[in-house]
């Protein structure tokens, strides 16, 4: 149900709220990084460190696994193994998913504050939409949400405007009265492209790039901390 009235976030008035799942919610690092580390050893490949998973993450699995790959690959040999690659680390991501993530400090209290402010609450991330949901589930964090829809859903990702545009169809909201919360410059393009406002975590992955370089209403340290007017 649509808000009888805006709520301002970040000083912006808006009735909904899409919000980015992994490095926004849940720092789920661990999990990418120990999936490909069970995936790799298939292809007689050595491991990954953190360091390298953390500057692919945000595109979907599709392109962390594509461009690990070339980590040890030249690019001729990753086209030809990624077929079998990505159809391995999704087996072994069903595995992982949520026992080796956790949820950053202050987003229990930010996503109540925000639905309690009678905000229409969406996920939208690049994951699978099952994976999505079975770790927001895990996490204690699906309540918060009337609907989550992963890379899967639409015909085009992030950062692509499309999920965007069509999560504010499906909410009844124009774009202009969406607010996207994300972590990365993926979130603000969607963002952009869509006609949202975006507000931006300092926390999460951003390619290795400093988040305050990308032009957002806002940057906050902890999702509870986002400036909330009702």
């Amino acid at each position: 149900m649509t808000a009888v009235r805006a709520i301002e976030v970040a000083g912006v008035p808006v009735r909904a709220a899409i919000i980015d799942l992994d490095g926004t919610l849940v720092d789920t690092l661990g999990d990418f990084h120990a999936t490909l580390n069970r995936m790799l050893p298939e292809f007689d490949l050595p491991p990954v460190t953190r360091e390298q998973v953390v500057l692919r993450i945000g595109k979907g699995s599709e392109y962390l696994v594509a461009q690990t790959l070339r980590i040890h690959l030249d690019d001729a040999a990753a086209d030809a193994l990624y077929p079998r690659a990505i159809d391995a680390y999704q087996r072994h991501y069903g595995a992982v998913n949520g026992s080796c993530s956790a949820v950053f400090d202050g987003v229990p209290e930010g996503l109540q504050r925000l639905h309690a402010a009678g905000l229409q609450l969406v996920c939208i991330t690049n994951k699978p939409t099952v994976y999505a949901r079975e770790l927001l589930e895990n996490k204690l964090l699906h309540a918060f949400f009337g609907a989550v829809h992963g890379g899967d859903a639409f015909a085009r990702k992030k950062p692509d405007p499309l999920p965007l545009l069509e999560a504010c169809r499906l909410l009844g909201v124009a774009p202009s009265q969406a607010i996207m919360i994300g972590d990365s410059r993926n979130d603000a393009q969607a963002a952009s492209g869509a006609g949202c406002s975006v507000a931006l975590a300092t926390y999460g992955y951003n390619h290795g790039e400093p988040i305050r370089e990308t032009p957002a209403v806002a940057y906050f340290d902890r999702l509870d901390a986002l400036p909330l007017q009702t």
